[in-house]
This record gives C-alpha cells, sequence and structure tokens, in this order.
C-alpha cells in the first residue's frame, strides 16, 4: 500500500500545484491569447510553424522526457524514497515547472529566440556568449550521452567465434535489442507519413492519429518477429546521419509528428505502470522494498545527499536541458500563448509524476538494485536504471520469466529508448541554432546576414556537422569517463536559464521575485557538487592510477570540463548580480 500512497499523494500534489502556482505564474506574467505567436507571425515553413496543441504537447513532452526522469530518481533511490519523492514534488512545482513555463514565455515574448538571446536582451552580448558556449558544452554531453546509450540499447553482438547475426533476423532468433532497432526505424518511417497526411495531404489531426497508433501496433507486431542486426559502432554512425538531417529538415516532416506519436508511447507507459503499482499492491505480485530513508552517510558517486541528491534526480524535478528546448524547438511552434501553461508548466509536472513512478519501479526490486550497484562499484562498472524501470513494473504484473513479465518488459524498453531517440534529435537541433547565434551580431537574424568566415561558420550546416561529429565521436568511446559532469551541467545550466529569465522578466518590469530562492539554490547546489568532484578528480589525477572504467586521461578530460563550468558559470552569475543591482536600483528610483 506504500506504494499507492506514494503515486496518489505525488498526482493530488502536483494537479494542485498545476491548477494554483501555475495559473498564478500566467497571471503575474500577463499571459494573453489575443496576442500572435512567433509561430504565426514568422512562420517559414521549416522551424517557425505553428502546430496544434496536442502535437506541440506531444513533442514538447518526448523531447524534455527522455530517459532523464527514470534513470534520475532511481539512481538517487539509494537515499531512500522520502528525499527523492519531496524533490520530484516539490522541485518539479516551483523549480523545474517555473523553469520551463518562464523560459517558453520568455522566448516567445522575443521572437522565438533562444536563452542566449534573452540574456543578451538583459545583461548584454558577453553574456550571451558565455551562455552559448556554456550551452554547447552541455548539448555535445547531451549528444554524446545518448547516442551512447541508443547505441548500446540497439546493438547486437557476435557470437563466441565473433560472427554477427544476420543484418535481417526472423522468428524466434530476434532479441530484444533487434526488437527495439526495428520498431524504433519504423517509427521514423510513420512519422514521416503522418507528417504527409497532415501537413500536405489535408487530413485532419484526429484521423491522423488512429492511422498513427494503428501503425504504431502494427510496428511493434512487425519488431516483435522481424528485427534489424547492427553492431555497436555501426548503430552510432547511423544515429549521428539520422540525429543530422533531422535536424536540418522542416519540423512538420519529422520532429513534430515523430514526438507526437512517441507521446503515445510514454503516456501509455504511465498508465501501465500506474495500473501495475494498484495491482500489486491488492495481488501481491510484488513488494515495495525500498525505506523511507537511508541516512545521512548515504552516498550517491561518493557525495552525500546535498548535494547529490538535486543532481542526481534532475530531469525528474529540474533540468536545465528543457529551458533549450522550450526556447529552441517549443517557442517557435506555439500557435498560442494560452498553450504556454499546460505545455510549459504541466509538462514538466507530469515528468515530475513519470520520475516518482520510475522511484516505485525500483522500489519492488530495491534489494537486488542496491546490491548490483555496491558490485558494480566495486568492479568499476556501471548499472542501466532503465534495466530496473522495465523489469519493476513488469514484476508488479507477474513473476519473472513468464509471458506478461516479458511482453510488457520489452514494450517498457521499447518506450524508453525511443525517448532517449526524441532527445538526441531535439538535442542535435537545439545545437544548430546556437551554435549559428554564436557567430551572429546585432541585426543578422540568420547566417544569410552575417558576412566572411562568420557566415561560413553561422550556416547551419557547419554547427550541425560539428556537434554531430564530436558528440558521436565521444558517444562511440563508450567510456563512463565522460558522462561523470553530465548531471552537474545540467543543472548549473538549469541555475543560469532561472537567472536569464529572471533578469529578463525584471527588465521589462515584470515580477521575478519567484525567481530569486530557485536560481540561488540550483546554484549553491551544482558548483557545490563542481568544487567536490574537482577535489576529488584532482586527487585522481595526482595519483596517476588509471582502469578500464576510469581511464587517467579521463579523470583529467572531467577536471578540464568541471574547473571550465565553474569559470563559465561565475563570470556569468557576476554578470546577473550586476544586472539585478541595476533592476533593483532602478526600482527603487
Amino acid at each position: 500500500m506504500t506504494a499507492i500512497l506514494i503515486i496518489v499523494a505525488a498526482i493530488v500534489l502536483l494537479v494542485i500545484g498545476y491548477v494554483t502556482y501555475g495559473s498564478w505564474l500566467a497571471k503575474q506574467w500577463g499571459i494573453d491569447p489575443s496576442r500572435k505567436t512567433p509561430a504565426v507571425e514568422m512562420e517559414d515553413g521549416v522551424d517557425y510553424v505553428a502546430a496544434k496543441p496536442a502535437v506541440l504537447m506531444g513533442h514538447h513532452f518526448s523531447s524534455i522526457a527522455g530517459a532523464g526522469p527514470i534513470n534520475g530518481p532511481i539512481q538517487a533511490s539509494l537515499f531512500g524514497w522520502v528525499p527523492v519523492f519531496l524533490w520530484c514534488v516539490i522541485g518539479g512545482i516551483f523549480f523545474g515547472g517555473l523553469q520551463d513555463f518562464g523560459s517558453l514565455f520568455a522566448s516567445i515574448r522575443n521572437e522565438g529566440k533562444s536563452v542566449g538571446e534573452i540574456i543578451k536582451a538583459s545583461m548584454g552580448d558577453r553574456a550571451k556568449k558565455l551562455f552559448i558556449l556554456f550551452a554547447l558544452l552541455v548539448l555535445i554531453m547531451v549528444i554524446a550521452n545518448f547516442a551512447n546509450v541508443v547505441g548500446n540499447t540497439f546493438a547486437s553482438v557476435a557470437d563466441d567465434a565473433g560472427n554477427m547475426p544476420p543484418l535481417i533476423t526472423t522468428g524466434e532468433a530476434v532479441t530484444g535489442k533487434q526488437t527495439t532497432a526495428m520498431v524504433s526505424v519504423l517509427f521514423i518511417v510513420l512519422a514521416i507519413i503522418y507528417g504527409m497526411l497532415t501537413n500536405r495531404a489535408g487530413m485532419s489531426t484526429g484521423v491522423a492519429t488512429v492511422i498513427g497508433l494503428v501503425g504504431i501496433v502494427a510496428a511493434i507486431a512487425i519488431g516483435l518477429n522481424v528485427g534489424i542486426a547492427l553492431s555497436f559502432k555501426a548503430w552510432v554512425v547511423l544515429i549521428g546521419i539520422y540525429i543530422a538531417v533531422a535536424s536540418l529538415i522542416p519540423v512538420w516532416i519529422m520532429l513534430q509528428p515523430r514526438d507526437y506519436l512517441s507521446s503515445f508511447l510514454l503516456y501509455a507507459m504511465m498508465a501501465v505502470a500506474v495500473v501495475g503499482i494498484f495491482f500489486s499492491a491488492f495481488a501481491g505480485t510484488a513488494t515495495f522494498e525500498l525505506p523511507a530513508f537511508t541516512g545521512w552517510d548515504t552516498k550517491v558517486g561518493g557525495i552525500g545527499l546535498f548535494p547529490a541528491l538535486f543532481i542526481t534526480v534532475a530531469c525528474g524535478a529540474c533540468s536545465g536541458f528543457h529551458a533549450l528546448i522550450a526556447t529552441g524547438t517549443s517557442s517557435k511552434q506555439l500557435s498560442n500563448e494560452k498553450d504556454a501553461k499546460p505545455i510549459g508548466y504541466g509538462s514538466m509536472l507530469i515528468e515530475s509524476a513519470l520520475g516518482v513512478v520510475s522511484l516505485i519501479a525500483v522500489g519492488m526490486l530495491f534489494t537486488q538494485y542496491k546490491d548490483e550497484v555496491a558490485a558494480a562499484a566495486a568492479a568499476g562498472k556501471s548499472v542501466s536504471p532503465a534495466v530496473y524501470f522495465a523489469s519493476g513494473i513488469a514484476t508488479m504484473f507477474s513473476a519473472e520469466g513468464t509471458a506478461v513479465y516479458k511482453v510488457v518488459n520489452t514494450l517498457l524498453t521499447l518506450a524508453v529508448s525511443v525517448f532517449a531517440l526524441t532527445s538526441l534529435d531535439t538535442g542535435t537541433r537545439l545545437s544548430r541554432f546556437m551554435f549559428s547565434e554564436l557567430f551572429l551580431k546585432e541585426g543578422e537574424a540568420t547566417w544569410k546576414d552575417a558576412t566572411g568566415i562568420r557566415k561560413f561558420l553561422a550556416h547551419p550546416l557547419v554547427g550541425t556537422t560539428f556537434m554531430v561529429v564530436v558528440g558521436c565521436l565521444l558517444g562511440g568511446m563508450s567510456l563512463s569517463a565522460i558522462w561523470g559532469l553530465f548531471g552537474a551541467a545540467n543543472q548549473l545550466l538549469a541555475g543560469l536559464a532561472l537567472m536569464a529569465v529572471a533578469a529578463w522578466l525584471g527588465n521589462v518590469g515584470k515580477n521575478n521575485k519567484m525567481f530569486y530562492i530557485p536560481m540561488a539554490f540550483m546554484m549553491v547546489a551544482t558548483l557545490t557538487f563542481l568544487v567536490l568532484k574537482i577535489k576529488s578528480l584532482i586527487g585522481l589525477c595526482m595519483s596517476g592510477v588509471s582502469t578500464a572504467a576510469a581511464p587517467l586521461w579521463g579523470n583529467w578530460f572531467q577536471l578540464v570540463i568541471a574547473v571550465a563550468m565553474v569559470i563559465l558559470a561565475v563570470f556569468l552569475i557576476i554578470e546577473g548580480i550586476g544586472t539585478f543591482t541595476k533592476q533593483s536600483k532602478k526600482s527603487k528610483a
């Protein structure tokens, strides 16, 4: 019954937060349904394309979710369910939701521009360039991380003789990885068909959605019987080609329809999980093993509850990546300001609910998870939280090895991989925007307006190629060393995004005081984490110890990146303090 109480409490509190705090924010900022959005005023058929609210909700939710709200809460579960539950709920309502909604609103009031351009308007060009450099660093890690995750999810392995399975595998020989790969490829085909039907053939969203859902069922049925078998490196190359193309073509061809259709998998995944929680409670198929609190001495990644909890949970409560999506793609597709609240604020709260569901899933197998984490740490390896998410929910329905268990486990694993791929192609598109912005001057709207070498560097193809090649090269290395700082970078980005929106709101004369505490807390938590991490890395680098899982170069790599992030953040914080001080003096005057 503990699991039921946890999920019911989470849903009730998040709904109350949406109705009360979310509505208050919309009133404070002056959401205006009669005001034209950038998607309407600046439609170009490529990036600025007005979308139906349900379609944009699907894109935004699928993109911000990814595997983050699954991996983070499961890793943080070692602290106990109470700290993770509280942070998912409180963080989602007052931190993550505030950042996502505020970023989306600020962007639609600034021609759909990114956080970097919003910073420029309130803090100056130098602050803009510093922020974009920081954001691009995070996006490279996003591309590398998810390329690695998706590649490993799809990859088939050679037998003892070194022989790979045939490219197309059929019948009982099809493995879960090959099924996931096939269904994901078919998803891309479905997205293109859906985009053509709704944007070129004039078919209504409702009819096209029914066709799309039937297509999803057919794709899963095909994937269970016909699989694709390729190596990890081959998949990383193909993923790189796919995300490069997807980031350059019009959003209505791939991004909008793919994310919209993917969102139904996510909704279904959450529905199955909630049903499983209630079913297991009454049928006794699984027991919630996770303790409420494991003690202040508990550490994750060698760091205690503060600040590790607030870095590890990440997307389940607050994520800087969300601000990039809100200002990079979603703001260019929003057809009416009234939809900013459900899409910006509502999506974050749904993701917080998914974080709580993930916490409950690992709670069903917590003893096993805790022991494997300890063994993996001793061996210098890592544990896949997504595996425990799928296994934990499948266990709620039936014992391991049964047909029901296998079906539920396979479908949930598929859903997780689909969302990792969704975040990957959205992240690549965001990096294209921000890479170009780095080389544009005042008055230059696109790369075509620039001159000389800046025109070349700002070209969409240049930025896309650079980010994809670097990201996929890092992702293809399969070394955990390059992921060590991803969580800290993402959360520090959240603090900087909160500061950016607060500064802009102050400049235009709107209430920004609700940003001060979340902004300061995220800055302090992430900088504390980075200082502790730098101290640890210095010790490892000086010792000269090198292992397969943590090579010496990897420790130096993390140390350089960590120091660079702290320096960039400190400079931006100084710029922010200067901006807030000026605003305060102006207000008093």
